[in-house]
């Protein structure tokens, strides 16, 4: 086997066993990372639920109020939790893969009542109280989804339609009836918002950058193993080629060649200044003998 080939074998076993444990690590890394950004996107998300339930709450909630048309149909844009649905959904149209949830224990509108999964999420946060939200991943019949969780406390405002039916609009009640919706206590935990996205949606960014990495790697890898098979064959295996050469010249009789080219002051240039040496001697030698 050539010495260019023994080499190559060495560099791929040693590349490939390098690049396996790097593309392990690199994957992880990605998928991690995918999995923050993806997070990040639903922590802002769930920031614009609430800026939006606040301004209802503080700025829309008041005007609709005093529209006459509240005292007999109960409008739903007075309710800072519709408010957040509707422009999450609007915003849903850039991002299809999220969804938004105002998971609760006990709605007025038995849409928003929290399944079992969320009603587990809502009483952690009433049992953890310093818990401000909660990450996790579950399994749905359309795949893994990734979750992030926030608590909502009853605040003032929340008292107005939520304490008793007898202080609640009466538009509302009439709606949605009084069975719902009431009981709730101030500063008590009685929902979560849930920002919700299949877990394919980090898997597949993370596999994005994984394939560019790795088109990368093979990239390096193969341009590396060119340029170091260029560097051996000038710089190792053509000089000692013409050691050999002009060894097996001299074996066969043919002692009066020229001397071969010294380049350098390194082990070649070293092994080849000897052999330099070697036939000079050995020429001397034989035109001693042919005396």
């Amino acid at each position: 086997m050539k010495l260019l080939t023994k080499f190559n074998l060495v560099l791929i076993v040693f590349f490939g066993a390098s690049g396996l444990i790097i593309a392990q690590l690199a994957y992880n890394f990605l998928m991690q990372n995918a999995r923050d950004q993806v997070l990040q996107q639903a922590e802002l998300m769930m920031a614009g639920a609430r800026s939006t339930r606040d301004y209802t709450s503080n700025q829309i909630k008041p005007l609709l109020l005093r529209n006459p048309e509240h005292e007999t149909n109960f409008l739903p844009q007075t309710v800072p939790a519709y408010a957040a649905t509707t422009i999450f959904n609007e915003l849903r149209k850039s991002y299809p893969n999220y969804s938004y949830r105002e998971a609760t224990l006990n709605p007025t509108n038995l849409v928003d009542r929290a399944d079992d999964w969320e009603t587990d999420i809502i009483r952690y946060f009433s049992d953890h109280p310093g818990e401000k939200k909660v990450v996790g991943e579950r399994d749905t019949p359309t795949g893994r989804q990734l979750y992030l969780a926030k608590p909502m406390a009853a605040g003032p405002s929340c008292m107005e339609c939520h304490s008793t039916p007898d202080v609640a609009p009466a538009a509302m009640t009439k709606k949605y009836g009084s069975a719902n919706g009431f009981g709730w206590n101030l500063d008590q935990i009685v929902a979560a918002q849930v920002v919700s996205v299949p877990m394919a949606v980090p898997i597949d960014v993370a596999g994005k950058a994984f394939r560019r990495l790795v088109l990368f790697l093979i990239v390096t890898f193969v341009v590396t193993i060119i340029a170091l098979d260029a560097a051996l064959y000038l710089l190792v295996i053509r000089p000692l080629h013409a050691v050999s050469q002009a060894a097996d010249k001299i074996s066969k009789g043919e002692t009066d060649l020229p001397e071969l080219e010294v380049r350098g002051k390194d082990e070649i240039a070293n092994v080849t200044a000897s052999f330099n040496r070697m036939h000079v001697s050995l020429a001397k030698a034989l035109r001693m003998l042919e005396q």
